[in-house]
């Protein structure tokens, strides 16, 4: 959530920016007309409450001299209906402005890039040699025709947009996990969490997710539909993401500044509906209802959080290059962000049965955006009021796509997969993923 009082000061701006993040900038058409409204409504509060005082002095006075002070007491009487009747228009356009700040995506940093969409996104570095593939196959055919993935039987159990992993590739997924688990812990400074993987609303709401995003998410209960602000008797949602539960195990928490910066990382199932996305992905893993990731959770000073943002992207890059696998960074564009991101990379790796490079993590830098919204604070030492920190978060890696590169980059002539030297103590010394046979 934007700050109000940077919106009062800097209206132009703010819209402008939301110009540029193709958000309509006439959501904030009634914002100052409110906003004065309710300093307006404030001030006479404040005039009144004086008011009251005085006559209760007087009040006071006049009943101790045995005088009479019911003209002063019916002053106050009416005194008091007035300061009702304001305080009410004053909170009523505070829930208004609240209400116009939680839909507005956070504002972008000064240095991201204007553009519209993905083709507008600037890359920044490429690591990696291509390899040279003859007619090289995408991970489908691959793990069918190895018999380690199915995605016929998930259909069949699940529906579209699942798998069934059998044998060295279900052992592929949890090596994966393991060695980014020991990778982001043991080199990178990293705290492991295993949180739930399910969420209130108000988790999903202090991360961005809620309201605006709720048919990209999965609701448990059968109390109804979403509704914003109304407390639902079971109130639980499968998280799209570690980083939803993560960055709220601090919420409304002050937090000391000697604690900062926060390093977490955590490996969860995610769950997502994929609305919006029909007919695109259809084939194989890249975009699915289900899928594990390890995600990495920062929460930083406001000073550092640029510094921590290229140690989070530094460190989810290691993992690409400690694999071999070939990928890009881009600098996403105003326009390509995701609506709570300040600022976002964008690690794409390549991959040879589709000749294309894919998105495998998305690192953003929050600033306070997500702080507001889950009032998550810190407090200097010295400082006498706490003030608002930054969150960070990004894939260490999307597990499923790595897997997904792993068979598009490493698969041999015959079929068969070689597995990256850095896993292959994570596969019990396996070299090479052969034909499984999935029925004993």
């Amino acid at each position: 959530m934007i700050d109000l009082a940077y919106v009062r000061a800097n209206l132009p701006t703010v819209e402008a920016k939301l110009r540029a993040r193709g958000t309509d900038p006439s959501l904030l058409a009634d914002f100052a007309s409110i906003d004065r409204d309710r300093r307006d409504a404030i001030t006479r509060v404040e005039t009144l409450k004086a008011q009251r005082n005085q006559l209760t002095t007087e009040i006071a006075k006049l009943r101790k001299a045995g005088e009479d002070a019911s003209g002063p007491t019916e002053q106050t009487r009416i005194l008091k209906a007035e300061l009702e009747s304001l305080e009410q228009t004053a909170a009523d356009a505070d829930g208004r402005l609240k209400e116009i700040l939680q839909s507005l995506p956070n504002l972008q940093a000064n240095d991201v890039p204007e553009g519209k969409s993905a083709d507008d996104n600037v890359e920044v570095k490429r690591w990696g040699t291509i390899p040279e593939i003859a007619n090289p196959k995408p991970h489908w055919e691959l793990g069918e025709q190895l018999g380690i993935l199915d995605f016929d039987r998930a259909a069949k159990i699940s529906g579209s947009r699942f798998v069934v992993q059998f044998g060295q590739g279900a052992r592929l997924e949890r090596a994966l996990a393991n060695f980014m688990l020991d990778l982001h812990t043991r080199e990178h400074g990293y705290t492991e969490v295993l949180p739930p993987n399910m969420v209130n609303s108000k988790s999903l709401f202090g991360t961005g997710q809620l309201p605006k995003f709720a048919e990209d998410l999965f609701h448990c209960d059968d109390k109804g539909p979403y509704v914003p602000g109304v407390q639902q008797e079971n109130d639980h949602w499968l998280i799209p993401t570690a980083e939803v539960p993560v960055t709220n195990l601090f919420r409304d928490e002050t937090l000391e500044e000697s604690e900062l910066p926060i390093s977490f990382c955590a490996y969860t199932p995610c769950y997502r509906s994929e609305a919006g996305s029909y007919g695109r992905d259809v084939r194989g893993m890249i975009r699915q209802h289900q899928f594990q990731k390890v995600e990495l959770v920062k929460f930083a000073r406001p000073e550092d959080s640029a510094a921590q943002h290229e140690a989070l992207t530094r460190n989810a890059e290691t993992v690409l290059e400690k694999l071999g696998l070939p990928y890009r960074r881009m600098l996403l564009c105003a326009g390509d962000m995701g609506a709570g991101a300040a600022k976002t990379y964008d690690l794409e790796v390549w991959l040879p049965g589709q000749a294309l490079y894919r998105e495998i993590s998305s690192c953003s830098n929050f600033h306070d955006f997500q702080a507001r919204r889950a009032n998550i604070r810190f407090k200097a030492a010295q400082a006498k009021k706490s003030e608002y920190l930054h969150t960070l978060n990004g894939s260490g890696l999307a597990v499923g796509r790595t897997y997904v590169a792993i068979l598009e980059n490493y698969q041999q002539p015959d079929g068969s997969i070689r597995i990256p030297e850095v896993l292959v103590p994570y596969m019990n010394g396996e070299t090479t993923i052969t034909r499984q046979k999935v029925r004993s």
